[in-house]
């Protein structure tokens, strides 16, 4: 079975999920005052239904819990994860919608 790793790549802004040597997918992020925004999420067409879309998230969102960073879901995939998944230590701000 190969290997899958999940790093964070800050030159690019973002958490890359590997397979072996070949990056599967990424989670983009922007980070500011005090805060991490995860704006996109994407896993390769070739590596897709094979989970990994949850372990980047899981991972990425564990990670960014550690460093004391709020985490604010701005991309859909990502919030979709964290309203059924706990995050230990997770400080979350939800973006208000329009209307709010």
């Amino acid at each position: 079975m190969t290997d899958i790793t999940v790093t964070r790549n800050d030159d690019a802004s973002r958490y890359e999920i590997r397979t072996g040597d070949l990056l599967a997918g990424f989670a983009a992020f922007e980070t500011k005052h005090g805060r991490i925004r995860f704006t996109h999420t994407e896993i390769d067409p070739a590596f897709q239904g094979q989970g990994l879309a949850g372990k980047l998230a899981k991972a990425a969102l564990t990670d960014a819990a550690a460093s004391g960073a709020a985490i604010v879901p701005l991309c859909p995939y990502i919030a979709s994860y964290l309203e059924t998944h706990e995050i230990p230590g997770a400080e979350i701000r939800w973006p208000k919608r329009p209307g709010e």
